[in-house]
């Protein structure tokens, strides 16, 4: 007898009995692949054993709800605990993606060092060895003996003391029987596309192996209350690879960013169900694993020496953190005939925009002349207070003259030519205050706490003749 198969969209999962060019449900061309149809479970064979039946759940009124906080259980890293929202919750699944060697099974390894959780780490893409080498790598800074590393106490630790237990394992029937039979505190999976079924005929990776093994994974989690952390590839797309149904089934989506020559790591939070999704943490990538960066505008000002042209500093707030940062413009006269115009970590669009602002309302002629742009430490930056540094390393790099490094900028720049404030002007003016600026160039509109001025000189600027004025006097 013949297999019945289903055409399934590797975007969001949607199934048709047939080929189709375009999804109908989401709407992304050529996404749909052909696996094995599901088959079909009873109602009485899909509930768990630990679930109550459907005559013993009841619904609850709203007001009889505890609304008491959510334990959260400390994973050993300060930032990573403050993006969670104060730790894991039990109970919940984490997705952490990112490109190939971005560092996402070493986060994963130093979680369970760095804390004392009860640890089952499964990993299907690497052996046991592979795992203790890279924990002895990693264990420059855990609790144990201190050795004098150069001229600062780096704390050693021995990976053997930490109760990690490795299972190389891709079957999640397997590896549901063993967290089931000795329930460990945090459960790491690495990673979810090499999981499977044997329940499913798809291969791993499919949109039906993902699928049901989140969802397996996801029932787990809620009846033992063992917190999960799920290891997820992303497409050359920059998506997490499978269908968008799995950033639905878990509760938390964390991201790493940044390029994978540098140094600095942004882990970002997409999606939390227990707290903000406007944070962020920085790390570096060392010899001995990601450090913890708890001051990233100390690491994103200017490295080189004063005096050099198209570099303005941007007062730019990420969530509810402040963060100073280079922008780095280079203008040149273009060699062919159609001018070319570049920026990593900005929007092009964007820039586009404000070089047309710039050659409108203000009178500066670059439509002839390529336009470089580069965001300093690998930021990608969508901040509407970026508009001003951007303008004015632009200005700076076309008239050849340096601004002083003491200055920075925080600002959005309209289609008229005025500066627009921005939100949370006070945070922005005290992050420059406290890293030792002297001047800030902000908009004349904005409100803010003079209390934050506190040795620093606040400009207000109303548009782009005012700013021009204001600099190149």
């Amino acid at each position: 007898m013949k297999q019945k198969t289903l055409w399934y969209c590797s975007s969001c999962g949607n199934e048709s009995p047939k080929w189709m060019g375009r999804c109908p449900a989401c709407g992304e061309w050529n996404t749909m692949v052909e696996a094995p149809a599901e088959p079909k479970t009873t109602a009485k064979g899909s509930r768990s054993a630990v679930m109550p039946s459907a005559q013993e759940r009841k619904p609850l009124r709203l007001g009889d709800i505890d609304n008491a906080a959510e334990a959260r259980v400390s994973l050993g890293l300060p930032e990573v605990d403050r993006l969670l929202g104060g730790g894991i919750v039990p109970g919940s699944l984490v997705l952490i993606g990112g490109e190939p060697g971005i560092g996402k099974s070493t986060l994963s390894l130093q979680i369970p060092l760095r804390s004392s959780l009860h640890t089952l780490y499964v990993t299907g893409e690497e052996s046991a060895r592979q795992v203790k080498m890279r924990a002895e790598r990693l264990g420059a800074g855990m609790p144990g003996q201190a050795e004098n590393v150069g001229h600062d106490k780096t704390v050693i630790a021995d990976p053997d003391r930490q109760s990690i237990d490795i299972f190389c394992e891709t079957n999640i029937d397997n590896v549901i029987a063993q967290a089931a039979a000795n329930p460990p505190q945090l459960m790491i999976v690495d990673s979810v596309q090499t999981m499977f079924t044997p329940t499913m005929d798809s291969t791993p990776g499919s949109v039906s192996q993902i699928k049901e093994v989140a969802a397996m994974l996801l029932r787990f989690a809620k009846e033992s209350g063992v917190p999960v952390l799920l290891i997820g590839h992303i497409t050359k797309d920059g998506f997490i690879a499978g269908p968008k149904i799995l950033e639905h089934i878990v509760d938390v989506v964390l991201q790493f960013e940044g390029e994978n020559r540098g140094s600095y790591r942004i882990l970002r939070s997409i999606k939390n169900r227990f707290g903000s999704t406007s944070e962020i943490a920085v790390f570096e990538m060392t010899g001995a694993g990601l450090r913890e960066v708890a001051n990233p505008s100390e690491m994103l000002i200017p490295m080189h020496e004063s005096g050099l042209s198209g570099a303005a500093i941007c007062a730019t707030l990420d969530g509810t953190r402040p963060l100073l940062f280079e922008v780095q413009a280079l203008v040149s006269s273009a060699v062919y005939g159609t001018a070319q115009r570049s920026a990593t970590g900005f929007d092009a669009r964007r820039l586009n925009m404000l070089l047309a602002v710039l050659e409108k309302r203000a009178g500066f002629h670059l439509s002839a002349k390529d336009v470089f742009l580069n965001m300093a430490g690998g930021l990608k930056v969508s901040d509407p207070a970026a508009d001003l540094a951007v303008t004015c390393a632009v200005l700076s790099s076309n008239f050849d003259f340096a601004l002083p490094a003491d200055y920075c900028f925080a600002g959005e720049v309209g289609l008229s030519g005025e500066i627009r404030p921005v939100a949370q002007t006070d945070r922005r003016i005290g992050e420059a205050a406290r890293l030792g600026f002297k001047k800030i160039f902000v908009s004349s509109y904005s409100s803010f706490d003079a209390k934050a001025t506190k040795g620093i000189q606040v400009v207000k600027v109303a548009d782009i003749p005012a700013l021009v004025k204001a600099l190149f006097k």
